[in-house]
């Protein structure tokens, strides 16, 4: 496998101002709320992990490359954890929000 530098210097350029693949940047004209955030991250969570099921599925069947299905399930974990992660340090912050003097 080949790597072009100058792409990889400018994926990198991009992903970096928040343009490069699924960075989709929030317009912040619309007003997007936090709640409609965290239905897009779930949203995209759960796309990775049908992504990744149904590469297990082709696997199986025999049209895909195993490489291709341990890169979607890596990616529907990689997900996941970030969830987890969210979910975590939103109940941290409601326990501490709890936790103050009125």
């Amino acid at each position: 496998m080949t790597v072009n530098i100058g792409n990889a210097i400018n994926a990198y350029a991009g992903i970096a101002n928040g343009k490069g693949p699924g960075m989709d940047p929030v317009d912040k004209k619309a007003g997007a709320s936090f709640a409609d955030m965290m239905k897009q991250v779930g949203a995209d969570a759960v796309a990775a992990g049908q992504k990744a099921d149904q590469a297990t599925i082709n696997a199986i069947e025999g049209t895909a490359d195993v490489s291709e299905v341990v890169t979607a399930v890596a990616n529907a974990e990689l997900a996941l954890q970030t969830v987890v992660a969210v979910r975590d340090q939103v109940v941290t912050a409601y326990q501490e929000i709890m936790r103050m003097p009125i």
